[in-house]
């Protein structure tokens, strides 16, 4: 979800790696809406479009990087299935998660503060009118909430990725 502390993730894991000589490339969801000129918004149907994107972006890049990051949102368990469908066996899906307390203190876009207004009412995850599925087949889960910080996070990722992708 949003705040949950994804693109931090990313952009850490990528320091790491990046000075070990690895070529790696972030995708970040908002990018890529931010360059389309056919702007998306956050709906079902927007949000699969955005997916589905970014999954053949990623699918056409692949050799071009060692490592490549999608720190974006992907809230449906039916779109993942569809992404997951194109990118095998290069996915891993990692579920970074925190608590809700967390993600409204940390709210960098404001988006959980204006729904609290009701200035936006399909906050992913958040508003009633747009639920975020949790993954059903995740590799990894990490919880970046308040309790885990940032190194723990990372290192959890690291490991990950140096058992199962072995960049």
């Amino acid at each position: 979800m949003s705040g949950s502390g994804k693109s931090t993730l990313a952009e850490s894991v990528k320091d790491v790696y990046q000075k070990d000589g690895y070529s790696v490339r972030i995708i970040d969801g908002d990018d890529i809406r931010d360059k389309d000129i056919k702007k998306l918004g956050f709906g079902r149907k927007d949000v699969e479009e955005n997916n589905l994107r970014i999954a053949k972006l990623c699918l056409e890049l692949k050799d071009d990087y060692n490592l490549i990051i999608v720190p974006v949102i992907s809230p449906y368990e039916e779109i993942r299935r569809k992404v997951r469908i194109i990118l095998e066996p290069y996915l891993h899906l990692i579920y970074v998660k925190a608590d809700t307390a967390t993600l409204k203190k940390r709210d960098t876009k404001g988006l959980y503060a204006a729904a609290d207004k009701g200035i936006i009412n399909n906050l992913i995850g958040y508003s009633k009118t747009n639920p975020y599925d949790k993954p059903n087949n995740a590799e990894i889960t990490i919880d970046t909430g308040f309790n885990n910080p940032l190194e723990k996070s990372k290192n959890k990722l690291l490991d990950y990725i140096e058992e199962k992708i072995c960049v």
